[in-house]
């Protein structure tokens, strides 16, 4: 028996930028793959749980057998497949394209993965403020501010700010204090490689290590974390009318920014529990 089922085109569930260009230029639009299975079902694994499709495993599309160590979490990639209705989409599917990711990518290249992340701590959105107008330096400063103390209070990191766009150069000691906050956030062992994908993904959809890290650590709610990554957005909204564009994007990335605190917080219960 395969363990991939037949007729899946796992290249659905590859991030854009990593798809075969010769074959995205070739099938520029594909249609969506339809849907071959009945039941989508959890079953234990070594390592933790996998998800079934009719009794047959779930692959990435690297060929790698999708395990993860929360049961939870488990069925909730469980109840994407099951939720699906004639065809599979991909964009109903964040923690399926998440999980994805972290077993294809991340798991093979964390060094660099958190290397990354300690780039965002040199720019940190938070550390960007405005000089005027005043009402949206104030909610600047009210949204941003705790999260400025967080990271002084409990990761010993001192930010530097600016005004403006001139850019605010940290100091070592900060850098290194975040990059040992990103290394404890993560951990070592099962859900390593899952809780360093999320908070990546927090990170980049907001712009802020600080306000990832916040998340991460239970320091801020889910809501209040995407209002305070979308203070300025907001801010011009309420200035210059709402764009149903751009806010149809911002949902989409918030399906995103669910998945990765989701899964973040799977792999520390589990953890917890263990």
């Amino acid at each position: 028996m395969p363990n991939e089922p037949t007729g899946f085109d796992a290249d659905f569930f590859v991030p854009e930028s990593e798809r075969d260009p010769v074959k995205a230029a070739r099938d520029p639009a594909r249609p969506l793959p339809k849907r071959f299975y009945k039941q989508a079902t959890v079953g234990e694994a070594e390592g933790g749980f996998s998800i079934l499709l009719d009794g047959r495993p779930v692959n990435t599309p690297a060929k790698r057998r999708v395990v993860v160590p929360s049961r939870e979490l488990a069925e909730a990639l469980a109840a994407e497949w099951a939720a699906q209705g004639e065809k599979i989409d991909p964009a109903a599917m964040p923690l399926t394209k998440l999980v994805n990711t972290t077993i294809d990518g991340v798991a093979q290249q964390m060094e660099a993965v958190e290397a990354e992340l300690v780039k965002y701590a040199g720019s940190d959105m938070i550390c960007y403020r405005a000089g005027e107008p005043e009402s949206l330096a104030a909610a600047q400063r009210a949204a941003w501010d705790p999260l400025l103390a967080f990271a002084r209070d409990r990761l010993g990191a001192r930010l530097t700010l600016a005004e403006g766009v001139a850019f605010a150069a940290q100091p070592a000691a900060t850098i290194e204090a975040l990059s040992a906050a990103i290394r404890a956030d993560v951990g070592e062992g099962p859900g390593a490689a899952l809780r360093l994908a999320a908070l990546h993904v927090m990170t980049t959809l907001t712009g802020s290590l600080i306000l990832a890290l916040a998340k991460s650590l239970n320091e801020i709610d889910l809501a209040a974390a995407w209002a305070a990554a979308h203070i300025d957005e907001d801010f011009q909204m309420r200035a210059w009318g709402e764009d149903a564009e751009a806010l149809a994007r911002r949902e989409a990335r918030f399906k995103e920014m669910a998945a990765a605190a989701f899964v973040s917080d799977c792999v520390a219960t589990t953890r917890q529990g263990a």
